[in-house]
C-alpha cells in the first residue's frame, strides 16, 4: 500500500487528559470514544485529506504524549512542524500554564510554526458554567499577544472541531510558498527567472 504524500506536519501539544487524542478523533473519525482513554507514548500518526477551495490537502498531525516525562521526547515529533495545536482543558487551570509553557517551547525552537490555542470540553461548561476555570477573554487575550488563533472546541459534541482544522490547512494553503525548504525556493526562483528571460529576450521584446 503506498503513503499518503503529507503536506503539512501538525503536531498536537498539552498537557495528559487536556483532549488531545479525542480532538484528533473526533476530527479524523467523527467519533467520541466513551470512557477512560489509555494515555498516548510517545506519539500516533494520522493522515487527513481535507478539500481547500479546489486543492486537497493531507495533514499529517502528530498527537503527542502530555505527560511531563515524555517531554523530552515530544520535542522530537514537533520539529518540523509547520502548525502546533496547543490544547488546554477549559475545566483546568493548570493545563492552561502547561499551554504557556509548550507555546514557548515553539517559540524558541521552531520559529515558522504557526500556533493554534485549542480549548477543549467546551461541553462540560455548556452544561456547568460553574466549571469553567480559564476565562475565555484572558484566553484570547493570550491568543493575541502570540499571534495565534484560538478555539474553544468539544470533541464529544464536535463543536468547532472541523472549523480548527479546516483553518490550519486553509492558512497553510495560503502562506505555501513561506513553507518551501530552502532547495525548493531556489529552484522555484530560478524557475521564475528563466521564464522572465524567456519574455524579456523574445522578439520584439
Amino acid at each position: 500500500m503506498t503513503a499518503m504524500r503529507v503536506d503539512v506536519k501538525v503536531v498536537m501539544l498539552g498537557k495528559e487528559s487536556v483532549g488531545k487524542t479525542s480532538l484528533v478523533e473526533r476530527y479524523v473519525h467523527h467519533r467520541f470514544l466513551v470512557g477512560p482513554y489509555q494515555n498516548t507514548i510517545g506519539a500516533a500518526f494520522v493522515a487527513k485529506p481535507i478539500q481547500v477551495g479546489e486543492k486537497v490537502i493531507t495533514l499529517g498531525i502528530w498527537d503527542t504524549a502530555g505527560s511531563e516525562r515524555y517531554e523530552a521526547m515530544s520535542r522530537i515529533y514537533y520539529r518540523g512542524a509547520r502548525a502546533a495545536i496547543v490544547c488546554y482543558d477549559l475545566t483546568d487551570s493548570s493545563s492552561f500554564q502547561r499551554a504557556r509553557f509548550w507555546v514557548k517551547e515553539l517559540q524558541n525552537c521552531e520559529e515558522h510554526c504557526k500556533i493554534y490555542l485549542c480549548g477543549t470540553k467546551n461541553d462540560l461548561i455548556q452544561e456547568d458554567r460553574s466549571l469553567r476555570k480559564i476565562d475565555y477573554h484572558d484566553a484570547q487575550d493570550f491568543a493575541e499577544e502570540i499571534g495565534a488563533q484560538h478555539f474553544e472546541t468539544s470533541s464529544k459534541t464536535g463543536n468547532n472541531v472541523d472549523e480548527l482544522f479546516q483553518k490550519v490547512a486553509e492558512d497553510y494553503n495560503s502562506t505555501a510558498f513561506q513553507y518551501m525548504t530552502g532547495k525548493t525556493k531556489l529552484a522555484w526562483l530560478r524557475l521564475l527567472q528563466a521564464a522572465c528571460h524567456i519574455f524579456t529576450d523574445s522578439p520584439g521584446s
